[in-house]
């Protein structure tokens, strides 16, 4: 047999053995499916401020951090309050097999691709968006939490409430002729408005912020989930306080919010939760209503520029309605949101009436809030029943095939999402 002939014949072996071996050997094992997972991202109301029994948060470090006292900064990772009564864990997610809540209690935009410890007050972790590639590497992310707007570099939630309820004290307890000097400066007496909440262009400014923001998100996610199917659901912010109060806290010993000083009144309103103004009422609705509205549209500019996304926007607004601190008499009982409460230095002891201080112990309460925030951050966020509350309107929106829903409780109160 000639060499061509040898080596033609052997070419032919192979080829035939290389077929066989193909034809024959098993099938490569499939990729094990990630267990599927639903994510929080974004402030206080999704990390689960005011309903307890906060979890250890990882800082940047990669240190795990504990309750460290009140005394520790603010900027320690665990005043992130990330609860496990978090709306994340109270909704009914059919399919959804974890579930980890990345957001964190005075979120910013800001926070979303960059560590939060690099902004002024801002808390040591890690980036949001570090922290959900982290979840990618080992689940399929199939729902995501957004809840972002409140906080920004122009205006913060904290800061609006803070401002409107010194207000109050400041009024309920000095004349209008006493500026006592807070730790902030002297504190104004009249009743917060429109222009102190958030201006027009304030509003502008926090959507574009938000906007880049979730853009960054949306992206990430298609880096990064397994599949590339995940639904992202846009909430809003719910107020947690009525447009207008029971009538009980109208008036007390004779004297309205409108007249010069009125102790007795600002004690009530202070123990039923909503130490405010009767007419700062409207403005905090309208500052709400303008969260929604930045909220819906950084929805809709971001489904024409991810035409393929599932984006839902979950409008909260009425998700209280009728369990509003002092919207009943029997405020903060049967209330879905926490009370505003102080403490007397950063003794752990919250105070819970103003009955009988004087406005030098006043000054002192309020000044704690100032110098330690962690001691009132709690206040005007859902309660434990409130994130209850959060937790069914989300369950709604997460199987919805509507763009938009809201989530709005009766007066019996069902709680409906459509």
């Amino acid at each position: 047999m000639s060499v061509f002939r040898r080596t033609a014949l052997a070419a032919v072996l192979t080829v035939a053995a290389a077929a066989l071996s193909t034809a024959v050997a098993p099938p490569a094992p499939a990729v094990a499916s990630l267990p599927t997972a639903a994510v929080a991202l974004g402030d206080s109301f999704i990390s689960g401020e005011g309903a307890g029994a906060y979890s250890p948060v990882v800082d940047v470090n990669g240190l795990s951090q504990g309750f460290p006292g009140w005394t520790a900064p603010n900027s320690n990772a665990y005043f992130c309050h990330r609860s496990p009564n978090a709306s994340l864990f109270q909704a009914n997610l059919p399919g959804i097999q974890d579930r980890f809540n990345l957001a964190c209690s005075g979120g910013q935009p800001y926070d979303i691709g960059n560590a939060s410890v690099n902004r002024t007050k801002g808390r040591s972790v890690a980036s949001q968006l570090d922290q959900l590639r982290t979840v990618g590497q080992t689940h399929d992310i199939d729902l995501v939490l957004v809840g972002l707007g409140s906080n920004n570099s122009s205006f913060t939630f904290g800061s609006v409430a803070e401002k409107c309820a010194n207000r109050f004290i400041a009024d309920a307890w000095t004349g209008w002729w006493e500026f006592w000097a807070y730790l902030g400066g002297p504190v104004e007496q009249k009743p917060c408005s429109d222009a102190d909440l958030a201006t027009a262009a304030q509003l502008s400014a926090a959507t574009a912020e938000t906007t880049a923001a979730v853009r960054q998100i949306l992206t990430t996610l298609d880096q990064i989930d397994a599949d590339g199917q995940h639904r992202i659901v846009f909430q809003d912010y719910t107020n947690p306080l009525p447009f207008d109060l029971a009538s009980n806290y109208w008036e007390e010993d004779g004297r309205q919010d409108d007249r010069d000083k009125f102790r007795d009144l600002g004690a009530e309103r202070y123990a039923a939760g909503c130490p405010i103004h009767r007419a700062s009422l409207r403005p905090g609705h309208n500052f709400s209503a303008g969260l929604g509205t930045l909220v819906s549209s950084v929805r809709t500019t971001l489904a024409s520029q991810f035409p393929a996304a599932d984006l839902v926007y979950l409008n909260v607004q009425r998700a209280f309605d009728g369990a509003r601190l002092c919207e009943q008499p029997t405020s903060p009982s049967g209330s879905l949101a926490t009370p505003i409460r102080l403490q007397d230095g950063a003794t752990g002891t919250f105070v819970t009436s103003l009955a009988g201080k004087d406005k030098i112990a006043i000054q002192r309460i309020a000044n704690t809030c100032v110098s330690y925030f962690q001691t009132c951050q709690e206040s005007w966020h859902p309660n434990v029943a409130g994130h209850q509350v959060l937790g069914r309107c989300l369950a709604g929106a997460s199987s919805t095939t509507a763009r938009a829903v809201a989530c709005v409780r009766s007066g019996d109160g069902t709680i409906s999402v459509g």
